[in-house]
């Protein structure tokens, strides 16, 4: 990815992103290019659009649960990155005339100063084309350099796109003994 100098999970609230952003544009496996740049305040409305698009599946995936709409809180939540913290990196491209938000993966600092949760979505019609690898690398880079040593995910036992993502990028995987429903897939950074 080339840059060019210049980010929650719910509940996690840090502050301001910082002015010096990174960006690049992306080439997927099929040719495409996208756009990848932290999530800006401005972003609430292409965010929200993004959710809504999503097909019922993908946000039950997403947020562990059926949702229709993302509520004013959840959407306060999800929009309050720092950059450093919690970040959240979005992937967009044009459709006609407008940029259109087709990914995001975002990380947030846990109660263990050195762990991070993360979590990565890509719009249904963008899927398998390697666009929430490069998210995921962008955000594992970005951890890496904010001093985090460890970043994990909780996920459906039953959704093997992200078991085969995460096995993929190096994560192990292991069971949650609270919920068997889960399962907790971990990266040492």
């Amino acid at each position: 990815m080339t840059l060019i100098r210049s980010a929650p999970m719910p509940g996690c609230h840090a502050g301001t992103p910082p002015a010096s952003e990174d960006h690049g544009i992306q080439v997927l496996a099929d040719g495409s290019h996208v756009l990848i740049r932290p999530l800006r305040p401005d972003d609430r409305e292409r965010e929200q659009a993004f959710i809504r698009r999503l097909s019922s599946e993908s946000r039950r995936c997403r947020f562990l649960g059926d949702m229709r709409e993302a509520s004013p809180a959840l959407m306060d939540s999800l929009m309050d990155v720092d950059g450093i913290r919690s970040a959240a990196f979005i992937a967009l491209v044009h459709d006609n005339g407008e940029l259109r938000e087709i990914g995001i993966a975002r990380y947030c600092a846990t109660d263990d100063p050195a762990c991070c949760e993360c979590a990565v979505t890509v719009a249904d019609d963008w899927r398998h084309r390697g666009l929430a690898v490069a998210l995921m690398r962008h955000l594992i880079d970005t951890a890496r350099r904010h001093g985090f040593h460890r970043m994990f995910s909780v996920d459906f036992a039953e959704n093997h796109d992200m078991e085969e993502l995460a096995r993929y990028l190096g994560f192990t995987r292991s069971h949650d003994p609270a919920d068997p429903t889960l399962a907790v897939h971990t990266l040492t950074l």
